[in-house]
């Protein structure tokens, strides 16, 4: 692949930072003598450890060498020992073709980030520039679009449905360009392709395996790399879990984005980018001169949670939540069933902490909304995930992950009392 392809000017030129090489050349030499780096004194940092207890009754305990090493600067891709068992994890749950092959011009390689939206977040600004085309899933996420539009890039719909992303309207979308026009660096032909395929959001629906790989097809056709958004990939409500696109990966066109938020803390601020090595040094040129590196002290309170659990422990733990979240969905569609049958249509999520409820009475759901908030529950209109923020739509986006088997059945009683209110002006 021509990764070039999938870089603007910026990432092309930029160089990495000669004082944050630093770290690696100390690990590389650990007896050596520093008068390098600009690196505090420890004795300034007033923390020397910390016993964490955790929710089973168990403790953590960081102790004063490894709160000396969290307190310092650190390598801007990672812990080393934390990156390692990520990378070990990845292998486990989608074994990447690419994975430890340095043949591979697309090596893959795992890195650590501010959570995954970070990750998003630098990876779109190394990717693109003004007049791009992105290809993105309709509805979708609202935040590749509260990122892309600053940077004047143009956001391409690719309809989606209870499946999630359609594959044969992406290659209708794909069907204005030819395959060929990839390699014609003056084209406008998309090149980056965004979904979250697993509980999407705001749907709560996922790509199925086949899907997948029809899709993987396309990309490869039109030399697309996959953005693949993937924070709910553990909270799925069938087994086996679906494989991911980066277990498709041949290429090394699948840049991957996997979030700690939803498995241990969204506070931590801890996510995965997996993706081919030449584009992950990119991303880490960014952070070089940006964040410099994830918080220490996240790092290594994960780092000794994922040593005590182990990956086995840490995967059951995962299905639990996913558990957790099934229970929740399905006490959703419970009060869904009592309070708006004949009113509101929706379709079972199949996993995430989202359901899509569609509104058939009405033309645009705000002042549903607005007159369900001044009852005291609030909802998300369906218009806030659509390309044009201002176009009207009939959907409403529920989340059941917090709220309590007694809060769903007041909000969607909320909801329904609502609707029958705009209903009854009508008449």
């Amino acid at each position: 692949m021509n990764y070039e392809r999938f870089q603007n000017q910026a990432s092309i030129v930029r160089k990495s930072s000669p004082l944050r090489d630093l770290p690696g050349k100390l690990s590389a030499r650990p007896n050596a003598i520093s008068m390098a780096g600009g690196l505090p004194d420890p004795e300034a940092c007033p923390f020397i450890e910390a016993t964490v207890k955790l929710r089973d009754g168990s403790e953590l305990q960081i102790d004063p060498g490894d709160m000396a090493l969290c307190m310092q600067y650190s390598h801007t891709e990672g812990f080393p020992d934390l990156r390692q068992w990520f990378k070990e994890l990845q292998r486990r749950v989608h074994n990447p073709p690419a994975l430890g092959d340095s043949n591979h011009p697309g090596q893959t390689d795992v890195i650590l980030m501010n959570g995954s939206q970070d990750a998003l977040c630098k990876s779109l600004e190394a990717m693109t520039s003004p007049g791009d085309n992105i290809l993105i899933e309709n509805p979708a996420y609202p935040s590749p679009g509260i990122i892309l539009k600053p940077r004047g890039c143009n956001m391409i719909p690719v309809d989606s449905d209870a499946g999630g992303m359609d594959p044969d309207n992406l290659r209708h979308v794909l069907s204005r360009w030819s395959p060929e026009d990839a390699k014609d660096p003056s084209s406008d032909i998309p090149k980056l392709l965004y979904c979250v395929p697993t509980g999407g959001n705001p749907t709560g629906s996922g790509l199925t395996l086949e899907r997948k790989q029809e899709i993987y097809r396309l990309a490869q056709e039109y030399d697309l790399m996959i953005l693949e958004d993937d924070p709910y990939y553990y909270i799925q409500f069938t087994e086996p879990l679906v494989p991911s696109f980066l277990s498709l990966d041949v290429d090394g066109r699948v840049m991957r984005f996997d979030s700690m938020s939803k498995l241990i803390s969204p506070g931590a601020r801890l996510g995965l980018l997996t993706g081919p090595q030449p584009m992950i040094q990119k991303i880490v040129k960014i952070i070089m001169c940006s964040s410099i590196h994830v918080s220490g002290i996240s790092q290594m309170f994960v780092l000794s949670l994922l040593k005590k659990w182990g990956h086995d422990e840490f995967l059951a733990r995962a299905k639990e939540t996913s558990n957790l979240y099934l229970k929740r969905s399905q006490l959703c569609v419970k009060y869904l069933k009592k309070h708006l049958t004949g009113l509101a249509e929706w379709t079972r999520p199949t996993g995430g902490m989202f359901i899509w409820i569609k509104i058939p009475a009405v033309t645009n759901t705000n002042e549903l909304i607005l007159r369900t908030y001044l009852k005291d529950a609030l909802f998300v209109a369906g218009s806030a995930f659509l390309n044009d923020s201002s176009a009207p739509s009939q959907y409403i986006r529920a989340s059941f992950s917090l709220a309590t088997s007694e809060q769903m059945d007041q909000a969607l009683s909320a909801l329904a009392e609502s609707l029958k209110e705009i209903l009854s002006k009508k008449t």
